[in-house]
């Protein structure tokens, strides 16, 4: 074989490989950044619709605590973002929210709240039924931020 079709065809290859190195990459890359924009739309869209459950529950309680009588319209709204959550969300989201409706619903039974004690509640803390709803909100969506992270900064 000719010396000058070895050189030729060792020139040919060291480019397709990389030629092929280089769409590899740009690949990997390009998958990794979708990756990470997809996490971040993802916990967007969870933050908002958190944020929806927690103003709308937020609202009913107090008015269960003020009221005897509830309102069904809020309840469909609430409802409606927890099926949402059941979609979205890890199931420990979901059965933490539908703690919280079953507290506003038990607390429409009681009798109704003075501003003193109102302000006793505050001051012992149990006027938050919202807690626990809110603390695995902020795990799932520091769970989804660190999924983010790892894909934005692993190498292949």
């Amino acid at each position: 074989m000719n010396a000058a079709y070895v050189s030729a065809f060792a020139a040919l290859a060291g480019s397709l490989i990389g030629g092929l190195t280089t769409f590899a990459a740009a690949w990997v890359t390009q998958r990794q950044q979708a990756n990470v924009q997809w996490l971040l739309q993802e916990k967007t869209r969870r933050q908002e619709l958190y944020q929806q459950f927690i103003e709308e529950a937020s609202k009913l309680y107090v008015d269960a605590l003020i009221h005897d009588q509830a309102a069904i319209p809020p309840f469909v709204s609430l409802y409606a973002s927890i099926n949402k959550m059941r979609v979205v969300s890890n199931p420990g989201i979901a059965e933490r929210a539908d703690k919280v409706v079953r507290i506003i619903v038990d607390t429409y039974a009681l009798p109704n709240k003075t501003f003193q004690e109102l302000q006793a509640m505050v001051e012992s803390g149990e006027l938050d039924p919202l807690r626990d709803f809110g603390e695995a909100c902020r795990e799932e969506l520091s769970l989804l931020s660190s999924q983010a992270l790892q894909f934005k900064y692993r190498r292949a």
